[in-house]
């Protein structure tokens, strides 16, 4: 890789302790000579022989070798001789004894001087230089290269071979192309290899196998460049063509298989796949006819749908060859294309139009069943006797029963649009029946769909009369449980009024007004519960009543009105002893207040004594009555609140007594005589 100081190229040959065979030694010598330019080679070489290893004679047979593998060439011959070896002069003569015949100067030098004749940079370490070469690196190149040359040679005349055989005449072309038709190797690959090549060979440094050390190309390298750039132009060029070869006869071998293709399935669609969906007409009369109808239907779609499919693809393969823009095929392509698209959009339409009729009769059938049931489900329910528990549960049976003949009314509307939806696509079915007669088919259906849909019409109009029937008595008792609930409810408030009656009208008050106004409270209280009663009263009549009409024994009115009446009759009592209580605490207070606002001075004052007792009397009844409870007519006993409350309740009365007793002492005492002045 090194050079000398005449630009000539320096050629190292390395000897060993082994045997160095001369005719590989030779034949090396030649290969690596024809590497360079005539240019580098006129420059001439400077041949290192590296003799520190190897015996004398060897290293003079090397030497001597060199004048007839390459004489004119060399300009210099330096041999490395060993520190401690060879008789220097008789070496030194023996070369000087043969200049003139070798016709190069050779000379004797220790490594470490060699650098007295070639500049350190270009020797490798082996000489103390510091030149760095990888000679693996160099020789896998070689072998690249080599390679690289060989097989592109061989595929450019494969190539052509191919390329120009395709110019000549049909039969020929065909004979040319099938011998000839695939390289021995891939074009591919050694475009590849190539290009890998260049690029390492355009490079500017070159890394070392010991990793990291780079040097500089040598001139075999630069050499090699235009070589390969030559070579990768013309595999280019003749790819490119024998690319096109394969492309038209592809497209020409694609077509036939195209025109073949497109007329089996022309031939399938028109012939088989039409007679199967003329032997199709019929809708079933139930959901499991039409199901079976369905699954035969999908295994004509199954059979249809693998010939669509080889559709698709010629389509899409039809539509690249047109994009591809040869004109001497387009005609072809477009009626061949067009003539598919007819005939598969035909069969297309006539199937998808079949399996349309074929889902809108299951969901008629599907409709009409489940109509069926509820009309079935809604007259059970009417047959069955009423016999609620209370009124909400009838009232949820009403509610139930009107729901069911609302949902029995969508329904028959939802049946009535599936059976015209299917007749409308009944009367389209003709437009397409090849010229059969589809009428009798046509016939049976539509008079199938049209009984149907008025025998679902008579069913659900029965089922409207037994409700009406039934919707009445139901209201009836509806109206029965709600006034027995009323009346109880009405029980429930006049107890709920007793009730406080008894616990919260206890107060008597605190003086005569206030008095006479817990007494008309009272009264209008009692109004309420006069109220509560008759209204219960007249709910137990309308009751009585309505069990009349329904010819049935009412459950709860029996119960009630002995009820009704007996708290009636507690409420009365207790209410009369209230009415007493206040009347007698309203006379106790007009009488106390009276006498007690009464001046002790008046005449008349001595006659109130009486009077006061009179009062003393009252009060102490009274208070003697608040003691004592109400007995009911059963003999049931019942206080006004509770002895606290009673308590609280009498002691206005007890005081006001306490002042009626203070008058009566006053009264009684003889009043003071005044002295006379």
């Amino acid at each position: 890789g090194g050079k000398d100081r005449r630009s000539g190229l320096i050629l190292t040959i390395p000897l060993c302790l082994e045997q160095t065979s001369m005719d590989e030694l030779s034949v090396t010598l030649d290969y690596l000579l024809s590497i360079p330019s005539e240019k580098c080679k006129a420059r001439g070489f400077t041949v290192i022989v590296d003799g520190r290893k190897s015996q004398w004679n060897v290293v003079k047979t090397v030497v001597l070798m060199l004048q007839n593998v390459v004489p004119a060439e060399v300009s210099l011959v330096c041999v490395v001789k060993p520190d401690e070896f060879w008789d220097k002069k008789v070496t030194h003569f023996c070369f000087w004894k043969e200049k003139d015949r070798l016709g190069f100067e050779v000379i004797l030098v220790s490594a470490n001087k060699l650098t007295r004749y070639i500049e350190p940079c270009q020797l490798t370490e082996d000489f103390g230089g510091t030149l760095t070469y990888d000679h693996m690196d160099w020789l896998n190149k070689r072998l690249v290269f080599e390679k690289f040359t060989k097989e592109s040679t061989s595929l450019l005349d494969e190539l052509a071979l191919i390329n120009n055989g395709s110019d000549k005449g049909t039969q020929e072309k065909e004979r040319s192309i099938d011998f000839n038709f695939l390289p021995s190797v891939d074009p591919e690959t050694v475009l590849q290899t190539g290009h890998e090549l260049l690029s390492e060979l355009q490079q500017r440094r070159f890394n070392g196998s010991d990793g990291g050390v780079s040097w500089s190309p040598m001139d075999d390298e630069l050499l090699a460049q235009p070589q390969v750039m030559k070579l990768l132009d013309s595999l280019r060029e003749q790819y490119t063509r024998y690319q096109e070869v394969c492309r038209q006869r592809s497209k020409r071998t694609q077509l036939e298989e195209i025109q073949q293709k497109v007329m089996q399935v022309v031939n399938w669609l028109e012939g088989p796949g039409s007679e199967q969906l003329r032997t199709q007409w019929g809708i079933g009369d139930s959901i499991r006819a039409s199901q079976a109808l369905q699954q035969k239907h999908e295994e004509i779609e199954s059979q249809h749908s693998e010939w669509f499919a080889v559709y698709v693809e010629l389509n899409q393969q039809i539509a690249a060859l047109l994009n591809a823009g040869d004109e001497e095929d387009l005609v072809e392509l477009k009626a061949l294309q067009q003539q598919l698209s007819d005939v598969c959009y035909r069969q297309a339409s006539q199937l998808e139009f079949r399996q349309n009729l074929l889902q809108a009769a299951l969901e008629f059938h599907s409709v009409a069943q489940d109509l069926s049931q509820q009309l079935d489900g809604l007259l059970g329910m009417l047959c069955v006797d009423v016999a609620p528990a209370d009124g909400a549960s009838i009232q949820q049976t009403l509610k139930l029963l009107e729901e069911k003949l609302k949902s029995v009314d969508l329904g028959l509307q939802g049946l009535r649009e599936k059976g015209q939806s299917l007749l409308d696509q009944i009367s389209n079915q003709a437009s397409w029946a090849y010229g059969k007669d589809v009428t009798i088919e046509n016939k049976e259906n539509v008079d199938h769909i049209q009984g149907v849909m008025e025998d679902m019409q008579l069913r659900k109009q029965r089922c409207e009369d037994m409700v009406d029937v039934r919707r009445l008595k139901m209201l009836q008792m509806v109206q029965l449980f709600k006034c027995e609930e009323d009346a109880s409810q009405a029980v429930e408030w006049l107890s709920e009024l007793l009730d406080a009656l008894l616990k919260t009208h206890i107060r008597l008050g605190d003086d005569a007004q206030e008095t006479k106004v817990l007494l008309e409270k009272h009264r209008k209280f009692v109004d309420v519960a006069q109220s509560t009663y008759d209204y219960g009263r007249q709910l137990l009549q309308a009751t009585v009543v309505l069990c009349q009409s329904l010819r049935c024994t009412s459950r709860s009115s029996g119960d009630t009105l002995p009820r009704l009446n007996r708290v009636w009759k507690q409420f009365t009592v207790t209410s009369e002893e209230r009415v007493y209580r206040l009347e007698t605490a309203v006379a106790f207070h007009l009488s106390a207040e009276k006498v007690l606002q009464e001046c002790p001075e008046q005449p008349e004052a001595f006659n109130e004594i009486e009077q006061l007792d009179e009062i003393e009397a009252v009060g102490k009844s009274l208070l003697d009555r608040l003691t004592v409870p109400v007995v009911y007519p059963d003999g049931s006993e019942q206080y006004f609140g509770s002895p606290s409350d009673m308590a609280s309740a009498a002691e206005h009365i007890r005081e006001k007594m306490k002042l009626v007793s203070m008058k009566k002492q006053q009264l009684r005492q003889p009043e003071p005589t005044t002295p006379e002045s």
